[in-house]
């Protein structure tokens, strides 16, 4: 049935305008507020981990490295897995020892929750310098969890990606 009401088609038309036109308005040129802070939690046990196994890798202390992961942590990286703390230690963690160790990264943000014996820890860090002669220039995100075992917090997987 077609309403033949001389205003219909004003009212309509109004009517479309005003409800499509929020979506445009909900995201203005205003700055949006923080939805949170950039470093959450940094001093807990399980950010000490994480930034112990950073400290580790950079400074190419292996036995620390390793010790920090759990024997079954699952890595993925550029594509890649590794599925035990021994398959990388053999693997990738000494190129990433010394990728680590010729560029300078700073931290840009790095929170940590912890649920019980779990945790995790999100974080973005800007790399730069020069590595195998080649200019540097990255941000890189890396995700990681956490178990707290008898022998304290371990780190049962990693995601990095830049």
């Amino acid at each position: 049935m077609l309403i033949k009401h001389p205003k219909f088609g004003l009212i309509s038309a109004l009517l479309l305008t005003a409800t499509s036109s929020f979506t445009v308005n909900a995201h203005g040129d205003e700055e949006h507020a923080k939805k949170s802070a950039l470093f959450v939690n940094v001093s807990s046990a399980a950010a000490k981990v994480v930034s112990s196994f950073h400290t580790a890798l950079k400074q190419g202390d292996k036995v620390t490295a390793r010790q920090l992961l759990a024997d079954d942590v699952i890595i993925f990286e550029g594509g890649g897995v590794e599925r035990s703390a021994d398959e990388y230690a053999n693997h990738h963690m000494l190129a990433d020892m010394k990728y680590l160790s010729a560029i300078n990264s700073d931290l840009l943000e790095h929170q940590v929750f912890i649920n019980g014996d779990m945790a995790y820890s999100v974080s973005r860090s800007k790399s730069h310098g020069n590595y195998k002669g080649k200019e540097i220039s990255a941000t890189g995100m890396e995700s990681i969890t956490l178990k707290n075992t008898d022998s304290g917090w371990k780190i049962t997987h990693i995601h990095w990606s830049n």
